[in-house]
């Protein structure tokens, strides 16, 4: 699988480049290479992987559905950059501990009521439980569909010995209105 995503557009409209926007941001800062990551039709999407990733649901309740847990936040890094916030993130299932996704997101923090925008800073909740805690609608809308190669960093993360292919997602959450960005997340699964 190629590394360098194709600088085509997809059936969105976005440019492929924008489908591992804010993952290349953290890689970026990291001296660590992009994991090999192509995008793929929805239709290709294998199940579960599919049920759990080609709908305009936020993951945070979706991933609550499928593992039966609450689901947690493990914040690796983050950083601003103007009025982006940017985190890394590992959210859990709050059961048995075990990781139910890798992202990367970029949050704009201008688009948010205050309370909101303070609970987002001090990440003690994934932001989908956070968007209905403070009662702030929003559309999810996915911009692509993804089969990433597991690298070390994302195997090690997920707790895998071996290194299979991975599914993930590139979403953008928007206002109630679909007019303002809320956040662009890549969103990655570890084998279900």
């Amino acid at each position: 699988m190629n590394t360098a995503t194709p600088a085509t557009h997809n059936r969105s409209g976005q440019p492929q480049t924008d489908l591992v926007h804010p993952l290349d941001e953290f890689c970026r800062l990291a001296k660590r290479a992009l994991p090999g990551i192509e995008p793929v039709e929805a239709d290709d999407v294998p199940e579960p992987y599919r049920s759990l990733l080609v709908h305009e649901r936020d993951m945070t309740s979706t991933l609550a559905q499928f593992h039966g847990s609450a689901i947690g936040l493990r914040v690796l890094h983050r950083h601003n950059a103007g009025d982006a916030y940017y985190r890394e993130v590992l959210l859990l299932a709050k059961r048995s501990g075990r990781p139910v996704e890798y992202g990367a997101i970029k949050i704009h923090l201008g688009q948010f009521p205050g309370p909101a925008r303070d609970a987002i800073i001090e990440p003690e909740a994934p932001l989908g439980q956070l968007l209905h805690d403070h009662g702030v609608g929003h559309l999810s809308r996915p911009g692509g569909f993804l089969r990433v190669e597991c690298d070390d960093h994302i195997g090690g993360l997920f707790g895998l010995d071996d290194r299979p292919l991975l599914y993930g997602r590139r979403n953008t959450l928007y206002d109630g209105t679909g007019r303002h960005r809320l956040a662009e997340i890549v969103e990655i699964l570890p084998p279900a």
